[in-house]
């Protein structure tokens, strides 16, 4: 099996790493690796997508993952890529937010039979004392050589509060934990945590008189160099309660041109060989390509019914684009049928509302606002004043145009904000 420091390399994970030589050799036996995620939101977002597919290649190739939340560093607080202090977190938040994160990444990696660990090192950290801390790890750490980190240095000008000093120590010391606890010799994590991650490789080594080793992600922006998973609405969630399957699927069919191939190899388990293919291509074959990139991350991140559901819905409005058969052919992409429940409940967002409410009328701009397609009332007043909202196909002419039961076809109403953000209306007879 091809080591899989050579397969983070080839797809571009890979920025620095401790030792590149000596951690691709400890790389070919079976190891167990780390990385620590935030928990102070409910939810990933897809800017935390290299880190969990980095797991999940590790995995893949026979290496136990950890996945570290830090319920004991939240409480705290990474200064690392802030210009001010994070809000700090209860326990309660933290350990309920945890909770979440781990569903969302059992669709990525396997936490059965001990094949991958969710830990909280709110478990270790809590219980320590804080004079024998300081006395044992601190003194091995330089006040100079701490300022001299990036995440440190960003903050100077602003800021930097005591508690938050403190963080470097404690990441470092989860290191030592885990090396002492299971045996783990790598730390992953984005290039931001460089700094971090050097402490903890040192620690291990001055405590215990063992190498360990750390590697570090690039922060991935968009061609148009915006931050990864952001867009003019928002972040883009991997919670499917906070951004619809159907509306995932769209932020990736719709990326730049520039970004396909490397989006590919870093969001897809596709072959590199078939990813190359790619390049060049334009028009019609290279929007096939975004409708693989898009059903591939939408199916690893949901699960395959989601995916055709959203490939369904997509065509459905947008037409039938005809697959390739040697389209990248490891790919997943076919047209498949979707019936039931299931199916619709993973596709466009979608409101049910009262047909009373329809049988009165609904002004448009607040029924764009109400379901979500614009911010506010005010917002939606705009966009429809320039000619951006549309009913069934059809342009508004005014923002307060009458919404109502006239307008059901088949049975739902569907709204459009722009070119391509779609909410579908469905009505409660009986109500």
């Amino acid at each position: 099996m091809k080591n899989v420091y050579d397969i983070l390399e080839e797809r571009g994970f890979i920025e620095q790493s401790t030792a590149a030589a000596a951690c691709r050799e400890l790389l070919t036996e079976p190891i167990t690796c780390y990385i620590g995620f935030d928990p102070t939101a409910s939810s990933f977002h897809a800017g935390s997508l290299i880190p969990i597919m980095s797991l999940a290649h590790m995995q893949r190739h026979g290496h136990r993952c950890i996945a570290l939340v830090g319920g004991g560093t939240g409480l705290v607080g990474d200064p690392s890529g802030k210009t001010e202090m994070r809000r700090i977190l209860s326990h309660e938040e933290i350990n309920a937010n945890a909770q979440k994160l781990k569903s969302q990444l059992s669709q990525f990696i396997d936490f059965s039979a001990g094949n991958a660990l969710l830990l909280n090192n709110a478990d270790w950290l809590g219980t320590l004392n804080y004079i024998e801390f300081l006395r044992d790890i601190g003194r091995h750490f330089s006040v100079n050589r701490m300022l001299s980190a990036e995440s440190y240095r960003m903050r100077l000008e602003t800021g930097l509060s005591f508690i938050e000093f403190n963080y470097m120590l404690l990441q470092a010391y989860d290191y030592l934990h885990l090396f002492d606890t299971y045996d783990c010799r790598l730390q992953m994590g984005g290039s931001d945590q460089w700094g971090n991650i050097v402490a903890g490789v040192d620690l291990v080594r001055r405590v215990r008189q063992e190498t360990v080793y750390g590697i570090t992600f690039p922060l991935i922006t968009t061609a148009s160099g915006e931050k990864m998973g952001k867009t003019a609405v928002g972040a883009v969630w991997l919670d499917p309660s906070l951004t619809s399957p159907y509306d995932y699927y769209q932020y990736w069919v719709n990326c730049d041109d520039q970004d396909l191939q490397r989006f590919l190899a870093f969001f897809t388990f596709l072959p590199m060989a078939e990813i190359r293919s790619v390049s060049g291509l334009q028009g019609a074959e290279l929007n096939l390509a975004k409708t693989i990139l898009a059903y591939e991350i939408t199916r690893i991140s949901h699960g395959e019914a989601a995916a055709r559901a959203a490939q369904a819905e997509s065509e459905e409005i947008f037409g039938t684009r005809q697959i390739r058969e040697d389209l990248l052919p490891s790919s997943g992409v076919r047209r498949h049928p979707v019936s039931g429940a299931d199916g619709k409940e993973a596709g466009m967002p979608t409101t049910i509302i009262a047909s009373s409410r329809l049988r009165q009328g609904i002004p448009a701009f607040e029924l764009f606002a109400e379901v979500g397609l614009c911010s506010s009332k005010g917002a939606a007043r705009r966009l429809i004043q320039q000619g951006g909202g549309y009913i069934n196909g059809r342009r508004l002419q005014g923002f307060d145009d009458q919404t109502t039961l006239g307008h059901l076809q088949r049975g739902e109403i569907l709204l459009r904000a722009g070119k391509k953000k779609y909410h579908r209306v469905q009505v409660d007879e009986n109500r």
